[in-house]
Parts: C-alpha cells; structure tokens; sequence
C-alpha cells in the first residue's frame, strides 16, 4: 500500500495592509520540501488567491544567515509565476512571527530577492529588494490591441507616461490613465487580453494615475494568473518604480506610495523607493495573518 506524506499546513496572510480585509491575500507553505510542482499548483488553485508561495531548501551559497535563506516558488491558479512580490511580504511576515525580524533572503526563479523584515508598534513590515530591471518600448499593434482589450481610447491615457513593458522579476506592460475616473471604470475583455498577455509574456497590467507627484492609484488586471485583478501588486509596483525613473518622472531619491485595491472594497498600500546609484527597486508593506 503506496502511503502518502501528510499534507503541510497552508497559511493565509494579507500583504500590503495590516488588515486582514485589505491588501492582497497570499497562501503560505513554509515547508514545501515534500510537494511537486502537481501539488503546489493543486494548493493555489484550492485556495484561488492571485499567488501562494512555497518555500523550499536553499541553494548554496545564497549569502542569507543561518535559517534566514530559502528558495520559493509562485504559483497563482493556473501556472507558475517567476516571482511575486504580495506573496513574498506575506511569505516574510510569516516567518518573522516565527524567526523574529531581521533580513531573509530568497532564491526566485527571477534571482536573489532580499527581505528585511521590521516590527513597530505591533504592525510588521517587510520590504523586498527587486532583481535589476529593465524596461521595454511595445509594438504600436500590441498596444492598440491592449487597449481594445481593455476598452479604453488611446485619447484616455495620460501623454506623460509612455506605454512600456518593465520588467523588475515579471514582466507588466504600464499604461497610464489620464483620469481616476478612467482608472474606476475597468471592465475588459478577459480571453482577448489574456491571449495577448501570454504571448507578450505578461505577468499583469498595471494600470496608473498619477494623484501627486509622489501618490499613484494602481490597478492590476491579472487573467493569466486566472484572476479578474489583483488586489495589491509587489511585482508589478516594483516594475513600476523601475519605470518611472527610467523617464524621469520622479526624482532619482524618491519614495512614492501606490495605494491599491480601493475599487475592489480590499485597499492596500504599497510603497516604492528608490535609491540613486542603485537600480534595484524596494518595495514595502505590512502584513497579517488572515483568521
């Protein structure tokens, strides 16, 4: 008779809200030693959140300290993500209940992400250190169909900000709303942008309107992942903050907070800073457990 090993205890935690109603919900295996990728998926597609993170054994000679370092998969409901930033908040507030604050470090498919966990007045925050991004120009036909998909006129976006793929350890194509009124209204057509996601290789949308010069809404339409928005996007801000800089839109030293998830009825808050002379883009946020 083929026995099989107990299943792990899947956690829930919210990343960047220290509500359990707000951010972006994220499961969470801090012991994935004994799944394959079968299994992960299984787990993700169970619990339906955008992404679920899995840790697994370091690699060597990752540079974390001693039980500070692990390697972590992504999976959302139907496939495997090269990197999530909500689930690696959430995934870091887990363990720093449990291991304390500190610096972690995780070995992504993306590559070396660093966390530094804090705790203050009982709120937890962990913020992540991007891999180095780049940013990308589309094809003219890509974003006409994009925005058909989306069903936004070209004359809705705002002439400051240029359509561009960022990448920061997933791909998202950045289109910049000239109103809030245009960033409320979003109701597209999920298989036809969904198609053209995948074969542009994105990960989300993000789509932006600029309240301030340091305030941004954000909103991510995420079909790939099987999921009509994510709630609060690590990855995608992350990318974003890549992206601003690289126009000059904000200063070289800057911290700048996204505030996400509103028009869902699940607020969150991301905040994105930037550092001259390094490219690497942080992103930060609280954390907690969900029930």
């Amino acid at each position: 008779m083929t026995t099989h090993p107990p299943r792990p205890e899947v956690l829930r935690y919210t990343a960047f809200s220290s509500s359990p109603d707000g951010g972006n919900p994220a499961g969470v295996v801090l012991d994935a030693t004994g799944l394959d990728e079968a299994d992960m998926l299984a787990i993700a597609a169970e619990l339906g959140y955008s992404e679920s993170a899995f840790l697994t054994a370091p690699p060597e000679g990752l540079g974390g300290g001693e039980g500070r370092e692990y390697g972590i998969r992504y999976f959302s409901p139907k496939a495997e993500v090269p990197f999530c930033g909500h689930a690696t908040v959430a995934t870091a507030v887990a363990l720093a209940e449990r291991i304390g604050p500190g610096e972690l470090v995780f070995s992504t498919r993306a590559g070396t992400v660093p966390v530094e966990v804090t705790e203050e007045g009982g709120t937890v925050r962990a913020t992540l250190t991007s891999v180095e991004p780049h940013i990308e120009e589309i094809a003219d036909a890509d974003l006409a169909e994009a925005l058909t998909a989306l069903g936004w006129p070209a004359g809705d976006l705002d002439p400051a900000f240029p359509p561009r793929i960022a990448f920061a350890g997933a791909r998202h194509l950045v289109l910049a709303a000239a109103t809030r009124a245009r960033l409320a209204d979003l109701a597209y057509d999920f298989a036809r942008l969904e198609a053209l996601m995948h074969r542009l290789d994105l990960t989300t949308v993000q789509l932006v309107w600029r309240e301030s010069a340091a305030v941004f809404h954000v909103r991510d339409p995420f079909p790939v992942g099987g999921v009509v928005e994510d709630p609060a996007t690590g990855a995608a801000a992350a990318a974003f903050g890549a992206y601003v800089r690289e126009f000059g839109l904000v200063p070289e030293d800057a911290v700048l907070t996204l505030r996400q998830g509103e028009d869902m009825g699940r607020p969150g808050e991301l905040t994105v800073t930037l550092r001259a002379g390094d490219r690497r883009v942080r992103v930060g946020g609280a954390g907690v457990r969900i029930g």
